[in-house]
């Protein structure tokens, strides 16, 4: 069905053919890429490894783990862990890369092979190209009987990465604690339901678990969208519980329910705790093109600045570093604190959420009512057929008098909202954002702009 190479890793459907879709070759080849990129910096090599909860997660990673063996490479497993945790445990363990297997929010058809440096740190797309580059030319040697790597079953990355979330100078225990919140978690049958529960305990938090068996069947699309929270806003309401939370598979993605069922946004999780941590330290704010102008707006009441980054968690964290900012992300749920690391972490979302709610004294519906109101309305073309760069030349020459950036597919800015256009790099579409005060003045601008195409 799909075999798709980007910054954000190598990711496709199980099984078919080779070389469009993620099959045992394709995933021992890349491995054995990533690990002759690895061995060319390191005489003798660590590899971090965790995986989510898919059903093809333990065929993934036991291919990659055994090739990784043969190339002399040591492994240090985690098994069934989140995206955040794998890539802090690549510090902690003084290792010299990792690897997160989980395709993030598709669908349970999907999986991925997500690669780290030695910082935990999502590769670069040049260190990515020289990896494809070194397949292409069949650089891939592998070692003798006596060189063979061996594995470390590690079982203390949930408790090392919740001590310091908790350890983490914003998080207020002692006010969640004092809150009694009761929260209903919907773990889409992943590790959310491994990470969430002790987290939460830690925090003195209340909490009834949904879709909670780590099976891998996912009870519901895994991506945290409104359309996919029906069972959660049921939960929510229904238990008189103060929020809902939703992680997806690998929880680096967060999405709130308010007390009523209705939706806190996934683009309002990375503006409130913005919010909070820009009431507390003065600083600036990143998130990608597709965001909402939310951040931009609660960025410049505190005295910070605000940048775009082009999509991808890899050009939110350069450009965080370039220009400082203390807290980033995406509009997708993602929220990046670098004093804990650079990545995006649910884990740390929710601890900082709940401190913010615990401070505000308020419910989600006053909390995000006291936002800046923004509405984005989410669309997609195939792009078979499509001549993308002769489209975007249209456009620019049609819009030329507006605000544009071109430097992740092409964004038009209006006075009174934004178009974006790219191509995503997890599924093989053009994705389509617009923003604006209501949803129908943001229906109108991709109106306005599909026109000209």
């Amino acid at each position: 069905m799909a075999l798709i190479k980007s910054i954000s890793g190598i990711r496709g459907t199980i099984g078919g053919e080779k070389g469009n879709n993620l099959t045992p070759v394709d995933i021992v080849e890349s491995v054995a890429g990533f690990g002759a990129w690895i061995l060319k910096h390191h005489a003798k090599a660590s590899v971090v490894v965790g995986r989510d909860g898919r059903i093809s997660g333990p065929m993934v990673s036991q291919l990659a783990i055994q090739t990784l063996i043969g190339m002399g490479i040591d492994v240090i497993n985690l098994g069934l862990s989140t995206t955040p945790t794998v890539e802090m445990y690549v510090t902690i363990a003084n290792a010299q890369a990792g690897i997160i297997f989980t395709a993030s929010h598709n669908p349970k058809e999907w999986n991925a092979l997500k690669f780290l440096n030695e910082k935990g740190e999502f590769i670069s797309a040049a260190d990515g190209e020289n990896i494809l580059e070194m397949i292409r030319k069949g650089e891939l040697d592998f070692v003798s009987v006596d060189q063979l790597g061996s594995v470390i079953q590690a079982h203390d990355a949930y408790d090392f990465h919740i001590q310091a979330i908790l350890a983490h100078r914003l998080v207020d225990v002692a006010a969640i604690t004092a809150s009694q919140f009761h929260v209903v978690v919907d773990c889409i049958n992943s590790t959310g339901a491994l990470a969430l529960p002790p987290l939460l305990e830690a925090l003195g938090v209340k909490y009834t678990l949904i879709n909670d068996a780590v099976t891998g069947d996912f009870a519901h699309n895994p991506e945290p969208l409104p359309a996919h929270l029906v069972q959660l806003s049921e939960a929510v309401k229904n238990s008189g519980a103060h929020m809902g939370i939703s992680v997806d598979p690998d929880v680096d993605r967060l999405a709130f329910v308010c007390e009523d069922g209705s939706m806190f946004g996934e683009e309002g999780t990375l503006v409130a705790i913005a919010d909070y941590i820009l009431s507390k330290e003065k600083g600036n704010t990143v998130s990608n093109l597709s965001s909402t102008r939310a951040l931009a707006d609660v960025t410049r009441k505190h005295g910070g600045e605000y940048f775009a980054a082009a999509v991808g968690e890899v050009n939110v964290v350069t450009m965080m570093k370039s220009h400082n900012a203390i807290i980033g992300g995406e509009g997708n749920g993602g929220v990046i604190v670098p004093d804990l690391h650079y990545g995006r972490d649910a884990m740390i979302g929710i601890a900082l959420f709940l401190s913010y709610v615990s401070q505000q004294k308020q419910n989600l519906t006053a909390l995000r009512d006291a936002l800046p109101q923004y509405t984005i309305i989410k669309d997609k073309l195939d792009v078979a057929g499509l001549d993308l760069d002769a489209i975007f030349d249209r456009l620019k020459k049609s819009f030329a008098s507006e605000k544009l950036n071109d430097i992740d597919g092409l964004k038009i800015d209006f006075e009174e909202g934004w178009v974006h256009f790219r191509k995503s790099n997890t599924e093989p579409i053009v994705r389509i954002y617009a923003e604006a005060n209501t949803s129908a003045a943001a229906q109108a601008l991709i109106d306005k702009v599909k026109a000209h195409i």
